[in-house]
């Protein structure tokens, strides 16, 4: 039986790849410290180890006989890692760190990063191409970058096998809708769900590429597995289409209120191309389909 680390198995994105990898017919030991994820997300299949992935000391040695680690693991949040840049720093790139030494000193044969399309930040163009010039706007979107620059550097240098896989603004069940920071789609649901106004940030016009976590997750197995890459490579997952937080609030329904715009990327759109080409990945689930599978989660007509 294969065996797989996935490191944030027990957050949002972290636990639906666990379950996937279960179903597969791995082995899956997590690697979470619970700061985010819950343990009730995690499969019970999974063997649950509650650390902080910055110990090398206590995370290397669960490496041993791994095939495959996905690193999921991350303190997200543009927002956050603006008010927070030397906390986020710390473990947004001392944990990639900390992840791909245990990797290549117990001979794992592959990483599979959760990068970020904040790394883009503004381009002139659309839709966002991997071979852009990263120009991240947060620290946030400058830590997940530099540790796609890890992943390289991991290949060439340590002959680490290393992929790296750049989420567009996933949700899905399990996404957490609570806090200053949440994304703004459990936002929406939670504030229609308690019958509150939903507040956008700024004029709505700017557009996100709303990916499904099951798509995400299958881009995550599938690269775990494909031939075509490991060489540090780079690549999109997102669903290929652009929504503006306004037509968004529309599909939810409801009343809207409008607060001062934060800094962030105006618009967000995936060219999936190299995804297609190198994993036969492509996105499958459209917006509408997802959100009226969550309005019913969170009881909104």
């Amino acid at each position: 039986m294969r065996k797989a680390i996935v490191v944030g198995g027990a957050g949002f994105i972290g636990s639906h790849v666990v379950d996937a990898l279960i179903a597969d017919g791995y082995a899956v030991e997590v690697i979470d410290d619970l700061s985010a994820g819950k343990r009730e997300n995690v499969n019970e299949k999974a063997m649950l180890h509650v650390l902080d992935m910055r110990d090398r000391e206590a995370i290397e040695p669960l490496f041993e006989g791994a095939d495959v680690v996905f690193h999921l693991a991350a303190r997200p949040r543009v927002q956050y890692s603006i008010e927070h840049p030397d906390e986020t720093n710390d473990i947004n790139i001392g944990g990639t760190v900390s992840v791909l030494m245990s990797a290549q000193r117990q001979g794992v044969r592959r990483v599979v990063y959760s990068a970020s399309s904040s790394a883009y930040g503004n381009q002139e163009t659309l839709p966002l191409v991997e071979s852009m010039q990263p120009d991240p706007l947060s620290p946030y979107g400058l830590q997940k970058y530099v540790g796609e620059l890890y992943c390289k550097l991991f290949w060439d240098v340590y002959n680490l096998e290393t992929v790296s896989l750049r989420y567009f603004n996933v949700y899905g069940p399990r996404l957490d809708p609570e806090g200053p920071y949440a994304l703004v789609i459990g936002k929406f649901l939670k504030q229609r769900s308690k019958g509150d106004p939903m507040t956008i940030f700024g004029d709505g016009e700017n557009t996100r590429d709303y990916t499904h976590v099951s798509d995400i997750v299958r881009g995550n197995v599938l690269a775990a597995v494909s031939d075509k890459v490991g060489k540090g490579e780079v690549l999109n997952l997102g669903a290929g289409r652009q929504v503006t937080v306004n037509e968004l609030a529309e599909m939810i329904g409801g009343e809207v209120v409008h607060l001062e715009p934060r800094l962030e990327p105006k618009y967000t759109l995936a060219d999936t191309s190299k995804a297609l080409e190198l994993l036969g990945w492509e996105p499958t689930v459209k917006i509408e389909e997802g959100l009226a599978e969550l309005k019913k989660e969170f009881g909104i007509a």
